[in-house]
């Protein structure tokens, strides 16, 4: 059975090695106090007041291997470091620190031991350690502290912490307890459920519920069941259940057992009876929109008080499908004027006359979602049924159907929806962007579909972890995308080779000179400070490419430098009639120091013989709809963005050929790309937001360039860079205000001022 670890939120420092252990193992839950006047663990029967011991009892209770001499000195060191002030000591310790992992994943063996998190903790709680080490003059021990850092628990245990201090701040009690785990929990004994409609593609939102399910049934070393919940043959397809698994599996994600709502039809059909008999439950014709509005003003139907063998006699019609037993439908008798309008006699039972894609045409009345589930979960032996608060008002209403039919109790867990701005979860909403060619299908990188957000780039270990930092939180609240995305590129930044890629618009040949009279090719790392990502080739030449954007911004005889090659000086540059660049002359100087130069740039050897370059299609995307959050009645059709796929054809050197689809990579002063696959020759690469603001903010705003529809609904973008002319200078603006006279007239204002600066010429003057 866990232990209950209960610490202050306001602490300092905060007992992080502690918490953060606690979360590792499941050892213990954590329960914040503000009324705590220090951290005590409550563990077997046993109380243990002090850090070190709590983190030495957990790891032991853990099974954390720790046999090491040297453990002891660790703990030693965690205790003193808050205690030194002076820097030159702070310093030497984080240094030796530091020279110690430069070979090591972990502080003592193989593995994480209490030694690695009591360490942790005590860097963790010390703000000006974790300032130090932001500078990067420790990177060995910035590689392990944000290693343990990233991991699923130690994400829980800092949002734990984050909502706990919200929680604080929302409330005016004198203590403010979050409790972070699951009531009631006993290890070996949780059952979680998820239980999707087969009537769709899984969303990011339902991405949320199932990690959260997996996560606690990992947590309590218990199971995980994947219930399907088929009890609407209006919208059910058996194909809906195939993807969902498919959409699981890129999730991670994989249940004990699969079981269906319908596997109960019987037993449910019988409770139903059951619930009849014991007055519990009553047959009603009554018309929709009259039934909705006496719920709503809290008015009893005229058949509530029906007798038991009238309302089996409707049953019985309702059973058998016939024109009359369509008519009406089965109520649970709970109140008539509950102040929670859910408890105000809702339908447990209606006739559908549409075949069930599992049983076919045996049954013509169906269970509602809401009286099914209690008694399926209790039935499967679930435990802990985890819920979006959007069901809150209907947990009482759970509640009722379990004690009402005398069923085992199931704990309920409530965590918020997950809503994110510029996003559309209504199934009907992308059904319809599926449907009018707006998108190319339910895996469109637009989509927030599993699928079109893996598609997209995002990772599963970024997904998980971005959920179980929200997991506790209750607060509705529409999210940004940046912390999701900049949370992914903290995963892929240290693995993703790096490749160059030249975007082919107005392309600019360069001729180098002292560079290889014939093409040379030279081997080097994919990835420079990350050797086991592998080895790439790069060509060199005379001949190379590069991009129209780069060649504008060089200035006469500027020293710039060619990325991977070394310096060059711009000697010549040739210009046409519009002012495009149409081609360079460098001097290569290879001696010129790196350090020294304003600009690094990308460039490309020009194809030759066996050295050739790769056409791709770089894609970029904008948000779907241009309003943050569309209200209930705003049509979705007034708020499509115009453009919201980019294409940018371009050359990528040649080791992208070894690509396989889905591969994340980055192309150097572009961006993180995903892998695609190939399109008429061309290999197709995604881009992946990194969560800075340009990366995902909506271009809606002020889209440029010429927007083309491609065929099968895909859209083009074609920018075309040219250099400024003179009359950029003066920029007219249409405005309906009327026209005023310049406050100091039309000349120029002479502005004399001191100064020992020596005068400079207006730039703009002829």
């Amino acid at each position: 059975m866990a232990g209950v670890l209960t610490l202050s939120p306001t602490a300092a420092p905060f007992p992080w090695a502690a918490a953060a252990i606690a979360t590792y193992t499941g050892k213990a839950t954590l329960n914040f106090d503000t009324a705590a006047t220090g951290v005590s663990l409550e563990l077997d029967g046993s109380t243990v007041t002090a850090e070190d011991e709590i983190v030495q009892t957990l790891a032991k209770a853990g099974g954390l291997s720790d046999d090491s001499a040297k453990t002891s000195a660790y703990f030693a060191l965690a205790k003193t470091l808050p205690t030194v002030t002076a820097f030159p000591e702070i310093t030497a310790a984080l240094d030796s620190l530091d020279d110690h992992l430069a070979y090591r994943t972990f502080l003592v063996g193989h593995d994480i031991t209490a030694a690695d998190w009591i360490v942790w903790g005590a860097l963790k709680g010390s703000v000006k350690i974790v300032g130090l080490l932001k500078n990067n003059k420790h990177p060995h021990l910035l590689r392990w502290f944000s290693h343990i850092e990233s991991l699923e628990s130690t994400q829980l245990a800092i949002a734990g912490l984050a909502e706990a201090k919200s929680a604080k701040a929302r409330s005016n009690k004198t203590a403010a307890s979050f409790a972070l785990g699951l009531h009631n929990a006993k290890e070996g004994e949780v059952v979680t459920r998820f239980p999707p409609e087969p009537s769709g593609y899984l969303h990011i939102g339902h991405a949320k519920a199932a990690m959260l399910n997996q996560y606690f049934a990992k947590m309590y070393k218990g199971k995980m069941i994947i219930r399907f919940d088929d009890t609407n043959p209006t919208k059910e397809r058996t194909e809906f259940e195939e993807t969902i698994l498919e959409d699981l599996e890129l999730l991670e994600i994989r249940g004990d057992r699969v079981t269906h709502t319908s596997d109960y039809f019987d037993e449910l059909y019988d409770y139903a009876l059951k619930m009849i008999k014991t007055g519990k439950a009553y047959a009603d014709d009554t018309p929709q929109e009259q039934m909705r509005h006496e719920r709503m003003e809290g008015i009893a139907s005229k058949h509530r008080d029906d007798s038991v063998e009238d309302n089996l006699k409707h049953f019985e019609e309702m059973t058998k499908g016939t024109e009359e037993g369509i008519r009406w439908c089965l109520r649970a008798k709970m109140s008539v004027d509950n102040p929670n309008k859910a408890m105000r006699d809702p339908v447990i039972y209606r006739t559908n006359l549409l075949p069930h894609h599992r049983t076919g045409s045996k049954w013509k009345v169906y269970p509602t979602y809401d009286f099914a589930c209690p008694i399926v979960d209790s039935h499967e032996g679930v435990t802990h049924a985890l819920r979006t608060n959007e069901y809150r008002d209907r947990n009482p209403q759970y509640q009722w159907m379990i004690e009402a039919l005398q069923l085992r109790p199931v704990h309920i867990w409530d965590f918020s929806r997950l809503n994110f701005i510029y996003t559309l979860l209504s199934k009907r909403k992308l059904h319809w962007f599926v449907n009018t060619g707006i998108v190319h299908g339910w895996d469109d990188p637009r989509f927030p579909t599993v699928r079109g957000i893996r598609r997209r780039g995002l990772t599963v270990e970024a997904l998980r972890q971005f959920m179980l930092a929200q997991g506790p939180s209750q607060a509705v609240v529409s999210l940004e995308w940046d912390s999701l995305w900049t949370l992914n590129k903290k995963i892929i930044d240290p693995i993703a080779p790096r490749f160059w890629a030249l975007s082919k618009s107005n392309i600019v040949p360069v001729t180098v000179k002292g560079g290889p009279a014939e093409p040379e090719v030279k081997t080097l790392p994919k990835h420079k400070k990350n050797p086991e990502v592998g080895e790439k080739k790069t060509v060199y030449s005379s001949q190379i490419f590069i991009e129209q954007e780069d060649a504008i911004s060089f200035d006469d005889q500027e020293e710039i430098t060619l990325m991977d090659w070394g310096n060059a000086i711009v000697r010549s540059k040739t210009v046409n009639e519009s002012g495009i660049i149409t081609a360079i002359e460098m001097d290569l100087h290879l001696e010129g120091d790196f350090r020294k130069t304003k600009k690094k740039i990308t460039w490309l050897s020009q194809p030759t013989g066996p050295y050739t370059l790769v056409d791709v299609t770089l894609l970029d995307h904008d948000y779907l709809i241009t309003k943050k959050k569309l209200e209930e009645n705003d049509d979705v059709k007034d708020f499509v963005t115009p453009v919201s796929e980019f294409r940018d054809e371009a050359y990528a050197d040649a080791n992208v050929k070894d690509l396989k689809k889905g591969d994340i990579i980055q192309f150097e002063r572009k961006g993180y790309y995903i892998f695609d696959g190939i399109v008429d020759g061309r290999y197709e690469f995604i881009h992946i937001p990194d969560g800075r603001a340009a990366s995902i903010a909506s271009k809606a705003v002020a889209q440029t360039g010429t927007a083309t529809h491609a065929e099968g609904g895909k859209k083009e973008s074609k920018k075309a860079v040219t250099a400024p002319s003179a009359s950029a200078i003066d920029t007219p603006v249409e405005t309906k205000m009327y026209k005023m006279k310049k406050v100091y007239g039309e000349d120029e204002v002479e502005t004399p001022v001191e100064t020992k600066m020596y005068k400079m010429k207006n730039v703009y003057d002829a």
